[in-house]
């Protein structure tokens, strides 16, 4: 089914990201995966395209422009190309948001020009060794000291850390506040008592470095507040429905191109004398998969659309995001088993996809977490 929600302003955005891709991705992504990196450069590189900030108002070096569209046409593009280190869509798409609606004026001129060139590279921490997703369970401590934060605690699995210059901390500012008693604080490279622990060694997406996060005493000055006092939880929540339908897009797009491959694939392939696509059960396989993914796709689409028109609401973004990416993690699996002992070689591509995409149904919420929210929806 030809897909209606983009426009040629979209696709000819998609050329220049593929022409990106091309030039500044692909030849090094191999070298970043060795070295569990990326290199700065290719920051820079997709500030000077415009790739970074495409939400922020251009007063501050972005893009001016609030349509999903063209980030859903971003991480798509990266899915295909398999370039999982650069986690563009973790910076414009998760931490993006909290810095052009919760910042202040101060604020937004302090780090929104470096977010847009690339200069600055953002994440988030939430995740902590003993919470998970229990916003309740964060033992990360903030002490109001009258003119500053003292910040004490540690994260884990944060996507960007080595790398962040800017990261968006969630801590706990009022003890007996539950979840409720959360904040956002700010933390910069540099301040005395943030520390960086390993670059974790992940089985998949070993390009992305994903570290540990330590707070030893670390003052971090009043203005970096973000938002309101013990008002995390609420801004979480508020922003919690774009990310989920950013891996939710990352999901099918990557479902997607595995079925392809693997059409190819076995149209290609001989066994018994002739191609694997000759044969019955391979024919209901790919079948099936192609069903499955049309009719997610159509489900994402309309999402991405109500999205934009302001209307998506956190119980179908997390209907989407559970659904597309257990379907990822099923088509991964499946296409795996169809390349046969290939597929368990890391030179394919369906291998590399199987690994990179299994974090898929655990980071933004994991699928039961999303089933929790839907169920409570309907049956509270």
């Amino acid at each position: 089914m030809k897909r209606q929600i983009f426009t040629p302003d979209h696709e000819a955005f998609r050329a220049t990201v593929r022409t990106f891709l091309d030039k500044e991705v692909i030849p090094h992504h191999e070298r970043w995966e060795e070295e569990g990196i990326v290199s700065r450069d290719a920051w820079l590189a997709a500030g000077r395209q415009g790739l970074l900030g495409l939400a922020v108002p251009e007063e501050y070096g972005g893009g001016g422009n609030t349509d999903f569209r063209y980030s859903a046409v971003l991480t798509e593009e990266f899915i295909r190309a398999g370039a999982s280190g650069l986690a563009i869509g973790l910076h414009n798409d998760i931490v993006g948001p909290y810095l052009t609606t919760l910042a202040t004026e101060e604020q937004k001129r302090r780090w929104l020009p470096g977010f847009c060139t690339g200069e600055t590279i953002t994440a988030i921490a939430m995740t902590e060794p003993g919470a998970g997703s229990d916003l309740q369970g964060i033992r990360t401590v903030a002490e109001d000291r009258g003119d500053h934060w003292l910040l004490n605690g540690s994260k884990t699995f944060i996507s960007n850390g080595i790398l962040a210059d800017l990261v968006v901390v969630v801590a706990r500012t009022t003890p007996e506040g539950g979840a409720k008693g959360l904040s956002l604080l700010v933390v910069e490279r540099g301040t005395p008592g943030f520390e960086r622990g390993r670059n974790l060694d992940k089985i998949g997406q070993k390009a992305q470095d994903t570290a540990e996060l330590f707070f030893d005493d670390v003052r971090v000055p009043k203005e970096n507040l973000l938002g309101e006092r013990d008002g995390a939880f609420v801004h979480l929540m508020t922003n919690l429905p774009q990310e989920r339908l950013s891996i939710a897009v990352a999901a099918i797009a990557g479902a997607e191109h595995l079925l392809e491959t693997t059409t190819r694939y076995v149209k290609e392939r001989e066994a018994f004398g002739r191609p694997l696509a000759k044969l019955q059960h391979i024919r209901f396989e790919i079948a099936e998969m192609a069903t499955e993914c049309a009719v997610t796709r159509a489900f994402l689409d309309r999402c991405v659309t109500d999205h934009d028109r302001g209307e998506l609401d956190a119980v179908h973004a997390s209907m989407a995001k559970w659904w597309a990416t257990e379907l990822q993690k099923r088509v991964a699996d499946r296409c795996l088993q169809l390349h046969g002992g290939y597929g368990y070689m890391t030179e394919y591509r369906v291998a590399k996809a199987f690994t990179d995409g299994r974090i898929q149904t655990i980071y933004g919420g994991t699928t039961e977490i999303m089933k929790e929210i839907i169920g409570r929806s309907l049956l509270s």
